[in-house]
């Protein structure tokens, strides 16, 4: 897996979003990172591979009629995604499905679509995608997706395909990180997309404003080690393949920092004077070193607290 690069984390220090006013928008240095992007095919299990570094991460099922991806990443990474989706074959995209809505995830739905793909979500990433889309977090107003980037066949609670001999499972979390978030389950090869509802070594940005919260991130990281066992590979919305040692560790941490927050802010304490006290003190070593740092984590806990 590519290392995470000096501009990104630089750019998204949460240091920087404490004063996003004076700042430039994360997705602009997020943007810049995926024109320059190297991105490589990495084979994980059963004729599935994840590529990174387009965004968030791209899952790849091969076959000889065609291609599975979830997620597209970001449009600028067209000419690399293109590259290394020849590397692993000729065959073109058949269908693609979207984890949710987030451009890092979304962007790229036109080209793949373009190149022959049926695009594939819950049905409030097409609700998301068929309107301009503010997340303050990110001083960003995503614009209505062209009619071609927007997926025609929808779900809502769930969905089983088969593709290429390989039963595929597709389940809806709930609201949690934002209100679109699926799981994408290859049973065969027992390999399970999270999407962005488990980010393996990082904290996990959370989009309060468009249905996600805290506690939903943890219902949504309780489902996902329920679903696995120790045989399972995880591939996450960002970092490294994961396991279930990792989901578990990943759901740990959330429901701590949820307690520290949620407690000192029924003491009374303001969000600032909670961030000053560092109630994530414990975890930043591990977790902090990607978008967000421990001060940034604490306020999106705080902000989505009920």
């Amino acid at each position: 897996m590519m290392p995470i690069t000096r501009a990104i984390s630089l750019l998204l220090a949460g240091t920087l979003y404490s004063s996003m006013s004076n700042a430039v928008s994360p997705v602009i240095a997020i943007n810049d990172e995926a024109k320059t992007v190297d991105v490589k095919p990495q084979a994980v299990r059963g004729g599935l591979f994840v590529l990174e570094g387009s965004g968030g991460n791209v899952t790849v099922m091969s076959a000889p009629n065609g291609k599975l991806m979830v997620d597209a990443g970001i449009s600028y990474s067209k000419a690399s995604m293109t590259r290394a989706l020849s590397s692993i074959s000729s065959a073109p995209p058949r269908y693609l499905i979207d984890t949710h809505y987030h451009w890092d995830h979304t962007d790229g739905n036109l080209w793949v679509h373009q190149l022959g793909a049926t695009i594939i979500a819950q049905e409030n990433t097409l609700k998301r995608l068929s309107v301009d889309t503010r997340v303050d977090d990110w001083e960003w107003t995503f614009p209505t997706s062209p009619v071609e980037a927007r997926p025609t066949v929808l779900m809502k609670i769930s969905k089983t395909m088969n593709f290429h001999g390989t039963t595929i499972k597709l389940n809806y979390y709930g609201p949690c990180h934002t209100d679109s978030d699926i799981s994408v389950y290859f049973v065969e090869p027992d390999v399970l997309a999270t999407g962005d509802t488990f980010w393996n070594g990082y904290y996990p940005f959370i989009d309060n404003e468009n249905g996600g919260s805290i506690d939903g991130m943890i219902r949504a990281a309780q489902a996902n080690v329920a679903h696995v066992t120790d045989h399972t590979i995880v591939i996450p919305g960002h970092g490294p393949l994961g396991n279930r040692t990792d989901l578990i560790a990943f759901r740990d941490m959330l429901v701590t920092i949820r307690g520290n927050v949620a407690r000192m802010k029924s003491e009374g304490k303001s969000r600032d004077e909670i961030i000053a006290l560092k109630p994530t003190a414990d975890f930043d070593g591990k977790w902090g070193g990607f978008v967000l740092d421990g001060a940034f984590f604490t306020r999106i806990v705080y902000d989505g607290l009920k």
